[in-house]
């Protein structure tokens, strides 16, 4: 979140953050993966619906372009609304998996049978939001002239 405080507004949409992406973009991005995050936690706790690990283990599409496509109409602060409540919902959902599942090798075997959770929330959830937090600090600081 300190990545994107006072974002000026021309550059939310300016291409380039990541890629073809604008800050926007990825913040789009990072939403997405924590409707992810908030389905696997849903999903270890029983559930049987889990409509955005669905859809991004199902190798159908280019899952990354295609969630941020379907937030293409979002303003920044409804995607920072969309984050925090799927931030907080799967920090509740995993707060209550007992810690033996947690290092459970295979225990999401789309992931690969050597990893457990833990791997997951450490290297696609917590490394994923810091290499894109890099990301836009050194496209704003590029944008603002400054060296990164």
């Amino acid at each position: 979140m300190r990545a994107i405080e006072d974002v000026p507004p021309d550059l939310w949409h300016a291409p380039g953050a990541c890629g073809v992406w604008s800050i926007r973009d990825i913040l789009a991005h990072i939403a997405s993966y924590e409707q992810v995050l908030d389905d696997i936690a849903e999903s270890l706790g029983g559930a049987r619906e889990t409509p955005a690990l669905d859809r991004m283990i199902s190798g159908e599409g280019a899952w990354n372009d295609d969630e941020v496509a379907r937030r293409a109409g979002r303003s920044p602060d409804e995607l920072v609304d969309e984050y925090h409540s799927a931030f907080e919902r799967a920090l509740d959902l995993l707060s209550a998996i007992p810690s033996e599942r947690w290092t459970a090798a295979g225990i999401l075997p789309w992931y690969g049978a050597e990893y457990d959770l833990e791997d997951f929330v450490v290297y696609a959830s917590y490394g994923h939001k810091r290499e894109h937090a890099g990301q836009i600090g050194v496209f704003r600081g590029a944008r603002d002239g400054l060296s990164s």
